[in-house]
């Protein structure tokens, strides 16, 4: 499960084909930087001039391309170190994305975004930020990171073809220790021949990277300081950044956030019990509905719930284009309609259309969690997601710890146990051809680092609210909670919610102790 942040909405899976003719602004070169402490030998990175032009190639996904079709939006390619450490080597470039300041006297710089993964895109989070206020004051700027989406080169592991047999093929049955071993180098070894730049791109694709490729972007678009909104795993490169450049921060709205003072398999775990708890709120909706698929009865729903799925590993359900809705193609579903109640009322229709041995709902909600488009295509997005999680975390590998491992997974989201006992099964990660580089070290609030704002969700399923709790203390900043079942908060129509983020950002201005809303 990703902590990736969505604007979950129905017709975002049904986007059609064709899209609004984009205004196409001219080509403007501008040159902002060096803006405040450049590291030494990367004067060249820092005072880069940027070539704005129109988006139009920059969109890599059906929405993207949609979102990215609106008018006065300008994009750029940055170039920055494959490997920091060798800044004369090779090089490679960051898909940007500007949607410039409304009012140009009063601007106070540039709100850089990123919407979570590992492995999302940038630039359309950035080219449908919706506030008003805060695009008078900042040029909205989203990027797409290293490895991802418009940048070059982009992390490739699986075909097309290979993800969809894949997902075909996925019962939930656990195969036999051996061939799960072959998978994963298979998988690793088609990642380093697919990639360009082979492993040393899989070597350099880390947060540490990408939180280093932000201090380039804010020097080139001439911010002394950054202004930064970081959605679920974006609160990580958030952290990270905190961490490397505590001196070079303004504001930082940190929103459904990762805890830096747990290892990941405890972050693993403790996201199962997110969608555990995620799905009892979703039972407890449904079961008030006449219409609910599960029944009436929540006591029994989890047991219906499992009576319609357990069926799909030894029969898939067939769909009208060819495709197959299988096992784990209907858990996927489930868990990216837990994202956001808003989502629920097409969970509950997609269980209903199961019982008639149906999946297009269902599949539907599974295509969008794998970015899979209506063409066919998939993004970036989870080659990427595994790329940055296999350098950034420490690697597992011992059989017993993979054993209890499994086992407090299966345990922490009784919905989605299959029945079948723990495995030592380990992941890509044990055959990645790059060494493990990140770090979960967390910034003294005394390192020179503002007040930040952190927001969590009371009942946020993929980062849990106590996540939030834990990075506020220790960033020693401000916690303003949110108590809904849903993942993120700011700038979805919480009025409660953006105003305080608003007022932050831009007047620098925090919420009193214990904040909440509802």
């Amino acid at each position: 499960m990703r902590s990736v942040s969505k604007a979950v909405v129905l017709s975002a899976l049904l986007l059609a084909a064709c899209g609004t003719t984009p205004d196409t602004p001219a080509e403007v070169t501008e040159t902002r930087g060096p803006t405040g402490v450049v590291p030494q030998g990367l004067d060249e990175y820092y005072g880069q001039p940027l070539t704005w032009e129109g988006c139009g190639a920059y969109g890599t996904t059906p929405f993207d391309r949609q979102a990215l079709a609106a008018p006065g939006l300008q994009c750029a390619r940055l170039t920055v170190p494959l490997d920091y450490s060798a800044p004369d080597g090779d090089r490679i470039t960051l898909g940007l994305l500007r949607k410039p300041a409304t009012r140009s006297g009063e601007r106070i710089g540039s709100l850089v975004t990123n919407p979570g993964g590992p492995g999302a895109t940038g630039l359309a989070s950035a080219a449908v930020l919706d506030s008003a206020a805060l695009n008078e004051r900042f040029d909205f700027v989203g990027f797409d990171p290293r490895g991802v989406g418009s940048s070059e080169p982009t992390v490739r592991c699986r075909t097309d073809a290979e993800r969809d047999e894949q997902r075909a093929e996925d019962d939930g049955k656990d195969a036999d220790l051996a061939e799960i071993e072959a998978e994963q180098r298979d998988y690793a070894a088609k990642c380093a021949e697919r990639t360009g730049k082979g492993a040393a791109m899989l070597a350099n694709v880390g947060t540490r990277d990408v939180a280093r490729d932000i201090d380039v972007l804010r020097s080139v678009l001439g911010d002394e300081k950054l202004t930064y909104l970081g959605r679920s795993y974006g609160t990580r490169i958030g952290t990270v950044y905190a961490q490397t450049f505590p001196a070079n921060v303004r504001a930082l709205v940190l929103d459904g956030a990762l805890d830096p003072t747990e290892d990941a398999v405890a972050e693993v775990v403790n996201q199962r019990r997110g969608f555990q708890k995620a799905f009892e709120d979703f039972v407890a909706w449904c079961v008030q509905r006449q219409d609910c698929a599960l029944g009436n009865n929540a006591q029994q729903a989890q047991d219906e719930f499992k009576a319609l799925v357990m069926p799909l590993r030894d029969r898939p359900v067939s769909l009208a284009d060819g495709r197959v809705l299988s096992f784990g193609d209907a858990e996927t579903a489930v868990v990216q309609a837990l994202y956001s109640e808003q989502v629920w009322q097409t969970l509950n229709s997609g269980l209903a259309e199961l019982r008639r041995n149906s999946g297009r709902l269902l599949m539907a909600l599974a295509d969008s969690y794998e970015d899979r488009g209506a063409n066919g295509r998939y993004s970036t997005l989870h080659d990427a997601f595994i790329a940055v999680r296999c350098v950034d975390d420490e690697r597992v590998t011992d059989p017993a710890v993979l054993l209890e491992v499994d086992r407090q997974y299966k345990e922490a989201a009784p919905f989605l146990d299959d029945g079948d006992p723990p495995v030592a099964a380990p992941d890509t990660c044990a055959y990645w051809p790059a060494p493990a580089t990140g770090t979960r070290e967390v910034p003294s609030p005394e390192a020179g680092l503002p007040p930040v704002l952190v927001v969590s969700t009371t009942g946020d399923p993929a980062t849990p609210y106590d996540a939030g709790v834990n990075l506020a203390k220790a960033l020693g900043g401000a916690l303003l909670t949110y108590e809904a079942t849903q993942h993120t908060a700011f700038l979805q129509g919480v009025k409660c919610v953006d105003d305080v983020g608003v007022a932050y950002l831009i007047d620098l201005t925090l919420p009193p102790e214990g904040t909440r809303c509802s």
